[in-house]
């Protein structure tokens, strides 16, 4: 508020007078000539902030928006620039110049360390002669809206078609259960001999 009554009082003051105008707005003027003194200095720190967001956009976009603030400062001191890194974190937030953040992995095998472990059956060979020989299954995750969802799949190695699925916001033994139903039945309920294969998954 202080700022633009200054602003107000150095726009009118040969018009109105500077004591005319501080006693009709109740401001001081020896705060208004405090003010007038440091607008070089306030002119000087605005030049220089705005030829370092000149610089902070050029890093952002001579690397594709991948960088965020740590980034950015560093290249700056590599440039020979001595900013602070918080300066050009509040700079990048104030200009919304944002960096590219890698979303954090989910865990799709979480393998119960108590459970003996299921023989391998395939052992390592991922070909069949046949269908309906082996099939084998994942469980990966998609975003649908703002919502992650768990997949699982079923496929026949042989022909590589999937043959059962399910989507769940819920990675239980219900997910895989209803994907392998699903193959079953893609099959006409006769599975018989059929190895399936999948990762010591949750």
């Amino acid at each position: 508020m202080k700022t633009a009554s200054w602003d107000f009082v150095s726009a009118h003051a040969e018009m109105f007078g500077v004591q005319r105008i501080c006693r009709a707005m109740e401001v001081s003027r020896s705060g208004h000539y405090r003010w007038n003194a440091g607008a070089q200095a306030r002119a000087e720190r605005q030049e220089a902030e705005d030829a370092l967001v000149a610089g902070i956009r050029e890093i952002h976009a001579e690397h594709r928006g991948n960088y965020g603030a740590l980034r950015v400062h560093a290249e700056l001191r590599g440039f020979g620039d001595t900013v602070n890194r918080k300066r050009v974190a509040r700079l990048m937030r104030k200009q919304g110049v944002i960096g590219r953040h890698l979303r954090k992995r989910k865990r799709t095998t979480v393998p119960d360390r108590l459970v003996p472990p299921v023989p391998d059956l395939v052992q390592r060979d991922f070909t069949a002669g046949t269908l309906d020989e082996k099939w084998c299954g994942n469980i990966t995750y998609v975003q649908v809206g703002a919502v992650w969802h768990y997949l699982a799949c079923v496929i026949d190695i042989r022909s590589r078609r999937v043959l059962g699925w399910s989507m769940a916001p819920h990675m239980r033994a219900g997910l895989v259960v209803d994907a392998l139903q699903a193959a079953v039945a893609a099959r006409g309920g006769n599975v018989a001999g059929v190895i399936f294969h999948a990762d010591r998954g949750s």
